[in-house]
């Protein structure tokens, strides 16, 4: 049948009407990510996922109720690379129509089924990915023949008009403007009464892979037609948010934003996504108040995060308009529950060191690492000695490098009971689930720790139990994010704690890192997460310290520096080499010159002390480490003597 004829059956709008609504300002929730979930499943990446709408029914029936039961409004279709090029991959380029009419067949019978079940509204969306191919004058297609593929795909989704084909099409994960363009040309000469969403994926940076500006996009996609347009896929929800910030001003399109759960990494011999559903609910509310209506997920995302994002969308309703939110106690029983969101007392008054750093006091602190068996005597003795001379706190690592030792809250809760020094708990998101977290981080609360350094924690594999299995539900910023949601009086399902938790949240930050975009840029996220004041790994090179305050001079917290008594060139080479801080040649020449221990210790003191003088007026305070248990190598560093110097010495 001739284009022209087939749009003519289906050009009226009012057919589409009942979508509309998606289009209207309110907040619409999208399913997530269909690959994940087939993959997740056991099928592996050389298969052609569109074709199981064919071979395995079932199964992407099965997905599509699992996201509609965790609360999405609109599902996808199987269909993303259904289009004569990569099905062509597969030998398949002749079931173009087949493949498609079949995907929207499956998720039109699950939100019929759904619609009839629970009286809920739900809509069915053609998925559009790109072609796979590059367009002319790249590469050898040209614009007509990728509108006509882009036109074939389309004509299968809409087959039988409204109710029956889909309700409308998501064009996503475009890498090209010219191609995005093409799909929407092929969209409305096929169904012109058919609305269009356009969503592109961007750099770390938020331009189009083409090299398009976030703005230059949503100029162009407007000019061109689409009813929506925005982001998905990319770098995570924190690069598609700074998308749809640049987005909103030059469009009065509703916005859509669907991103990956961050980027994959591999961890374990697992390539795994390190956001979590809470994480990724959080920045579903600021992509609402950042002007997105349609948001969803992309790869990673399961219906665990579709389930979290409904409930952080539903909280975001109740605050702004004061209706309760329907929970569930253990029982099973409907019940109704007010979110609760509590002001945590200023940061002054929330300890000892919040009192300092608010004050804008330098603060000095000496790390004291847990032991790696029960006895912990000597690190108590160590802290004794340690606030005797004036030190203001003690950091407790969280089993550096990954290796197995005492926790640090419990070693943070004997130095509180039995010394009386404050302490700053590490608290790494290695080891423990989203529950853990909330759990620990309750339970910390609740006897008296109240200084909190959010770190993401290093991969088991470098620690003495490399097969132990890594956890990271969350990254550091989402750690980050759930502190300051306690500190509310809310937990990781915005219900009410009861009170503040009252935490001090500080967060790590590496100066001399290889790429500092990268830093800067997560630091920026931390600070916009909550985080109050930042200790830097350790400091050797001045230069690059100044140039990362310069960097943050736009979200400046306050920051401590970290400061390292080398103790041997054997000492200088691990942090260069095996930890990748900035060690300058001049502080390797200075150490190698040092041929004995007791020379190596002196001149790894002076150039500490060094670093300390040089950093005071930049910092608002330091972090000492203690090397190798050594506490009163600590002490000199800081300037602070003592009568008992062998009982701070390891």
């Amino acid at each position: 049948m001739a284009d022209g004829v087939r749009s003519a059956e289906l050009a009226s709008v009012a057919g589409y009407a009942a979508a509309d609504r998606l289009f209207d300002g309110g907040t619409v929730l999208c399913d997530g990510a269909m690959g994940t979930m087939l993959y997740a499943r056991g099928v592996f990446i050389n298969r052609c996922y569109d074709e199981l709408n064919l071979s395995q029914p079932e199964l992407v029936r099965e997905i599509h109720n699992e996201y509609l039961q965790a609360g999405a409004e609109v599902v996808e279709t199987n269909t993303f690379g259904g289009n004569r090029f990569r099905l062509g991959l597969h030998g398949l380029q002749d079931q173009v129509h087949a493949i498609n009419v079949a995907g929207v067949k499956l998720a039109r019978e699950c939100v019929t089924q759904i619609q009839e079940k629970q009286a809920c509204e739900a809509f069915v969306a053609g998925s559009i990915g790109p072609l796979g191919v590059r367009l002319e004058p790249l590469g050898k297609v040209g614009l007509e023949e990728a509108q006509d593929a882009f036109a074939e795909q389309i004509r299968a989704m809409v087959e039988g008009g409204p109710g029956v084909g889909v309700d409308l099409l998501i064009v996503e994960t475009m890498t090209s403007l010219t191609e995005a363009g093409q799909a929407i040309l092929a969209a409305r000469r096929v169904a012109p009464g058919v609305r269009v969403v356009v969503m592109m994926t961007v750099d770390e940076d938020g331009n189009c892979l083409d090299g398009a500006s976030a703005e230059t996009a949503a100029i162009k996609l407007t000019e061109w037609g689409a009813d929506a347009i925005g982001c998905n896929c990319s770098a995570g929800p924190a690069t598609v948010l700074s998308v749809i910030e640049r987005m909103r001003p030059l469009t009065p399109l509703p916005l859509a934003a669907m991103p990956n759960a961050g980027i994959p990494r591999a961890v374990e011999g697992r390539t795994i996504y390190l956001t979590s559903p809470e994480y990724m609910a959080s920045f579903t509310r600021k992509l609402v108040k950042a002007g997105a209506s349609i948001v969803g997920g992309c790869c990673g995302t399961t219906p665990s995060y579709t389930r979290a994002m409904k409930s952080s969308l539903r909280a975001l309703d109740a605050m702004e308009s004061g209706v309760e939110v329907m929970q569930r106690d253990p029982t099973g029983k409907a019940t109704t529950m007010k979110e609760s969101k509590v002001s945590p007392p200023p940061l002054a008054e929330r300890s000892k060191i919040g009192s300092m750093v608010a004050a804008g006091e330098f603060v000095t602190m000496v790390e004291i690492v847990p032991p790696k068996g029960i006895d912990c005597s000597k690190e108590l003795d160590g802290a004794t000695q340690l606030h005797r001379l004036g030190v203001d706190a003690i950091n407790v690592p969280d089993s550096p490098r990954a290796s197995a030792r005492m926790s640090a809250q419990s070693l943070c809760v004997q130095i509180q009971q039995h010394v009386g020094i404050e302490t700053i708990l590490h608290y790494t998101c290695r080891d423990r689930n989203v529950l853990s977290i909330q759990s620990d981080l309750l339970g910390a609360s609740s006897i008296g720790l109240k200084n909190i350094l959010c770190l993401t924690g290093d991969p088991p594999k470098l620690g003495n139990y490399p097969n132990a299995t890594a956890v990271f539900d969350v990254d550091a910023i989402g750690l980050v994010n759930i502190v300051h949601n306690l500190n509310y009086g809310l937990d990781i399902g915005n219900n009410s704690i009861g009170g503040s938790t009252g935490f001090s949240i500080a967060v790590a930050a590496n100066p001399g890192v290889q790429d500092m975009d990268q830093e800067v840029r997560r630091f920026a996220f931390k600070v916009e997460a909550g985080a109050e004041y930042a200790i830097t790994q350790p400091v050797f090179d001045i230069r690059v310290l100044e140039e990362f305050l310069r960097r943050i001079e736009g979200f400046r917290i306050p920051v401590i520096a970290g400061i390292w008594p080398l103790t041997s060139l054997r000492n200088a080479e691990f942090m260069k080499n095996d930890l990748r801080v900035s060690m300058p040649d001049e502080i390797m020449a200075r150490m190698a010159v040092a041929t004995t221990p007791e020379a190596g210790r002196a001149e790894g003191v002076k150039i500490a002390r060094e670093m300390l003088a040089e950093t005071r007026s930049m910092v608002q305070g330091v972090q000492v480490s203690a090397p190798f248990g050594r506490y009163g190598v600590a002490a000199d560093v800081l300037g602070l003597s003592g009568d008992d110097e062998e009982g701070l010495v390891a």
